[in-house]
């Protein structure tokens, strides 16, 4: 089966601040590997998908970075371009119809993406891939990734399980927005739940029809924007009505052609900086993301990102400490949520 890859690259990143930058947004920075976010992310899609069928999308202001870091990877011809950013349905949206426009089948599976997340089980995660893929094929269904839940974590949507159709593969009852904590723990105790990964795997007609039927009007513009493909000026004028809805709420919430697959993968979408403990080796009771040197004097629980610099800790537990260009943040790990209201504030 031939399955083609659609990567969400143009967001802001903005509880990473200060390394996520509005000219450097997270997905183009290395906090889990040597590679960026992005290039692992194309990395991983090479094992179950080829160079010229893996397509990433992301806005203008991100083109060059985009360019850079994919150079060599990926065709240049494969970056799609949002004249702005708009949400996750219009950025969907738009990569689809660049597709059929570049000759992809409207009956090829798509394996939808974003760009920021870390999977470190990659055989496990490309074997999931090519069973929701095959799945969304033979049922002409949209198939999520429900990742099994390991906490009552409230930063992520959730997913309620529904008829099972086999072992791994249910139909989706419902989805729910982030829950408060109390709720969160009902959800994990019922073993009804998984979370939302926010990967969407199908056939671009099937998502094209999901879109038509639930948001009519983003699917009214189908015609239009596909016409105006080729020329950034028309592809703006277009852009510009299209409706800013992420694609859970415009099309995933309301179809009731959706499948889920329990994932058989590790994952963390690095939605925070004190997501960094979730994939980074305790050293010293410590999680040393990056540094030049640590020592620790009474303290336990710390994130240290501090790339080329010595950290000294005293006394200190559960912290995040981040040094970037000459800026330098300390925060409780439990406050990495404010991170975005600082941002906003500068």
């Amino acid at each position: 089966m031939s399955i083609h890859v659609l990567i969400m690259a143009g967001g802001n990143g903005t509880r990473f601040w200060p390394v996520s930058t509005p000219e450097k947004p997270k997905q183009y920075t290395c906090l889990s590997s040597d590679d960026s976010l992005i290039q692992e992310s194309i990395k991983r899609s090479l094992k179950f998908s080829r160079a010229e069928n893996i397509y990433v999308v992301t806005v203008e202001g991100q083109k060059q970075i985009a360019s850079l870091q994919t150079k060599g990877m990926i065709p240049s011809e494969n970056i799609i371009i949002e004249p702005e950013g708009r949400n996750t349905a219009p950025c969907i949206f738009l990569g689809l119809l660049q597709m059929l426009k570049n000759g992809v089948s409207k009956d090829d599976c798509i394996v939808v993406l974003p760009s920021d997340h870390v999977i470190n089980n990659q055989e496990n995660f490309s074997r999931d891939i090519q069973v929701a893929s095959e799945n969304a094929k033979k049922r002409q269904t949209i198939t999520v990734i429900g990742i099994p839940p390991t906490s009552p974590h409230t930063g992520y949507g959730y997913i309620q399980k529904g008829e099972s159709i086999d072992s791994e593969l249910y139909k989706v009852s419902k989805f729910v927005e982030k829950p408060n904590s109390e709720i969160a723990e009902k959800y994990l105790a019922s073993g009804e739940y998984f979370w939302n990964a926010g990967m969407f795997i199908s056939t671009i007609s099937t998502l094209l029809g999901e879109i038509s039927t639930h948001s009519q009007d983003l699917g009214a513009f189908k015609e239009e924007l596909f016409n105006a493909l080729g020329s950034p000026a028309l592809v703006s004028k277009v852009y510009n009505k299209l409706p800013k809805d992420s694609f859970d709420y415009a099309v995933i919430e309301k179809s009731q052609r959706v499948d889920a697959l329990s994932s058989s993968f590790d994952w963390s979408d690095l939605g925070s900086w004190d997501a960094l403990e979730d994939i980074t080796e305790a050293s010293e009771d410590n999680f040393i993301c990056s540094a030049e040197n640590t020592q620790f004097l009474d303290s336990a629980g710390n994130i240290i990102y501090a790339p080329g610099k010595k950290v000294s800790l005293i006394n200190c537990k559960d912290l995040v400490v981040v040094v970037n260009e000459g800026h330098v943040m300390v925060l409780p790990k439990s406050e990495a949520q404010k991170v975005k209201q600082l941002n906003q504030k500068i």
